[in-house]
């Protein structure tokens, strides 16, 4: 073993600083994925459905002509499909965004 370093020749200083600026980089991508905004829609425009990269859902627009007092059920299910496909999104971009700083590691917890 080197002296002063690790097995294959890196030191403890270059790990350290390389860590660092990992970390530094991840948390300005979760900053940024917190503050961007996701939109899904269903039922060609019927529903839409924002949300933020916290998966906060920020609003939902139900165009007038989809509300049937007869079909609460089928408004029901546009939303719920709506709800689920803008958080699919957000997550989607968020595992993508973040696995190519992490080099594809699967490190549980970290986003």
């Amino acid at each position: 073993m080197a002296r002063g370093g690790f097995p294959g020749g890196g030191n403890m200083n270059n790990l350290m600083k390389q860590a660092q600026k990992l970390q530094k980089q991840m948390e300005d991508t979760q900053k940024e994925l917190e503050s961007a905004e996701f939109e899904a829609s269903v039922g060609g425009g019927a529903v839409s459905v924002k949300a933020n990269g916290k998966k906060e859902i920020l609003s939902i627009n139900i165009k007038e002509e989809v509300v049937d007092p007869d079909d609460v059920e089928m408004l029901e299910d546009l939303i719920l499909s709506a709800v689920n496909e803008v958080l699919r999104k957000a997550e989607e971009e968020t595992s993508s965004k973040m696995g190519k700083l992490t080099g594809g590691m699967n490190i549980p917890g970290l986003f």
